[in-house]
Formats: structure tokens, sequence, C-alpha cells
């Protein structure tokens, strides 16, 4: 890799769709919310939480994640949570980024409604005057605690409905666990003006991204990479544009792809697919997006004119003002 694509990638202006505010959490954040509540069973050795983000599968990343959203119990943590994403966003020159959040996992902590939602935006403006990066929130259902999970989603998130909410999703585990049944929950949101956008197709096949498009109205897809696999179905994408979030090193940190070599990425690229870039949980893969970019290039072989592309893709993707969206892309163009 020659020094000048990794200036390029590091002055390179970015966005962020698809990234889990507690997933995201670094090291060193993470290592500040254990010792604050050292009864969680999260390490709070650095070697030993390295350790811990080991993973096995996709079902004991799970198990992690859940052991760390379970130590944020206060809105002080969720600012620290929001504020240190901020931090590590600014260090890959991201301007703004639509962050994941699971209100449901939160309020089961113990954090209460309004405390929630005055913590992200207290976390926002911090973000923002601090960092200069411009955050958006998506609420998404955590897919395994069932339709109760999903119509309290709904509800906490169209009742207070924090400054810069952009849009509902769903996550958590797809196996078992139908997109369909969510269906009424995203129809509310839908027509309070929420964006669509389920995670479908990271661990089962196309039928799940066929579900989420038609039964949850999906304006883009989380991860979507089994899409490969039905030809019809990546060409129905790339006619509507349905943008596909996708996330090389998580895929390969939860075994959702065995190697980097067998990753569609630059295969559905070539079909006409629009896809963005993204880190998924980016503390618990350790990578960031400037790392994404990069693999892009050592792995796939992608050049200045196509990590630019891919750029303009999530600025394109995003549900940013237009003011916001004339912006970035200037300034994609300029370091061009």
């Amino acid at each position: 890799m020659s020094n000048d694509i990794a200036a390029f990638v590091a002055a390179l202006p970015k966005t962020e769709l698809h990234v889990h505010l507690v997933g995201a959490a670094s090291v060193p954040t993470v290592l500040e919310l254990a010792r604050r509540h050292p009864d969680g069973g999260v390490p709070t050795d650095e070697a030993l939480l390295k350790d811990f983000y080991v993973f096995r599968d996709f079902a004991h990343f799970l198990d992690v994640i859940l052991a760390v959203s379970a130590l944020v119990r206060t809105g002080e943590d969720i600012v620290t949570l929001v504020t240190g994403l901020a931090r590590d966003l600014a260090l890959s020159t991201v301007r703004y980024a639509e962050v994941t959040v699971t209100p449901h996992l939160h309020l089961l902590a113990g954090i209460e409604p309004d405390e929630l939602a005055e913590a992200l935006e207290t976390g926002r403006k911090r973000a923002f005057d601090e960092h200069g990066v411009l955050l958006a929130w998506i609420f998404d259902i955590p897919g395994e605690k069932g339709r109760a999970a999903g119509a309290t989603t709904v509800r906490w998130a169209l009742r207070h409905r924090p400054q810069g909410t952009v849009a509902f999703g769903l996550g958590g585990p797809e196996i078992g666990v139908g997109r369909a049944q969510f269906a009424s929950m995203f129809t509310l949101a839908r027509e309070a003006g929420l964006h669509s956008v389920p995670h479908a197709g990271e661990t089962t096949g196309p039928a799940t991204i066929w579900s989420a498009v038609h039964d949850l109205g999906a304006e883009r897809i989380g991860h979507g990479i089994s899409s490969i696999h039905d030809p019809r179905l990546v060409e129905y994408l790339a006619e509507r544009r349905i943008a596909l979030e996708v996330c090389p090193t998580s895929n390969l940190r939860t075994r959702a792809v065995r190697a980097i070599g067998e990753h569609p990425l630059p295969r559905l690229v070539q079909a006409g697919v629009v896809v963005t870039l993204n880190t998924d949980d980016p503390g618990m893969f350790d990578t960031d997006l400037n790392r994404e970019y990069l693999l892009c290039h050592t792995e796939f072989g992608f050049g200045r004119n196509d990590l630019a592309e891919l750029a303009r893709n999530g600025v394109r993707a995003s549900f940013c003002g237009e003011d916001v969206r004339r912006r970035l892309l200037a300034e994609i163009d300029a370091v061009v």
C-alpha cells in the first residue's frame, strides 16, 4: 500500500451509516464504563478486555455486546458513549454519522425515558462542538426480544424523538427472527416520517432482504451481503437505489464471511448496487473507517476514484439535510 493512498484515505471526508453506539465504544471508553460499574462482569484490565473481544461466532458476539450494553445504566454513561464515538469518528475524518441506538436495552438497564433522550441530545451537541462531527439517530428494535420490544422502541422513539432522529431499524440475530413480525412498528415509524433501515441478509439468505423491503419498506439495508446469491434481488436493489450498509471487517469477525477474498462487496459494486462502507461495531472489532477504506484498496484493488465514490455513496444514501449533503459532496470533490 502506497503512502499516497493512505494519505488520501486519511484526508477523505466520510459518512458512517451503520455504527452501533454500544458496539462502537473503543477500549478506553469501555474501560471507563467497566470501572464505573465493576459489578458488570466486563474486564477492567485492558489486556483482558481485548481478549474478551475475540469472538467465536455471531452468537458469542451478541453475548459480548449485551454484556457491554448492560454497563450503560445512566444518562452520564450515554454521554460518555456518544462523545467517545465522536472523538473516534473524527480521527477517520467522518463528518456525519447515523448512529444506531437500542433504547429498549437502555430502558431495561434502568435509564429513565426522558433521561435517555436528554443524554443523547447533550452528547450530540458535545460531539459537534468538540469534534466537528454531526450525529443523527437510528433507533432499532432488538429483534431477539420480540414484538413487545418493538412496541416499546417505536413508542419511545416517537414520543421522545431526540433532535437528530432520522430512522427506525431492526437489529439482533436474524436466524429465527422474521422481519415481517415487526411490520406494524415500521409502519408507525414511517408514517411519523422516519426512514426504514432494518438489518437483513448478514447471516441469513436473500429471503430476509426481500422481507425487509416488502414487509418493512426498507430504504437502506443493514449489511445485505447475501443478496449476491439472488441475481433478481441484486438487480432490484440496483434499479431502486436501495443502498447496502456494508461492513467488511465486521463480517469477518462474526464469521458471516469466511475470508476477505470471498466478500461480495466488489461484485455488488460491479453489479451497480449502491454500496456504502461502514464499521458496525468498530470498538469491538478493532477497526475504524479509515481501515475499512484501506482494506478495499489492498484486498479489492479499489483506487482513489473508487474510494471516493464509496464516500459519495455514503453521502447520497444518508438522511442528512440537502445543505449538509451538498457541502459534504463538495468536500469530497475538493480532496479528489
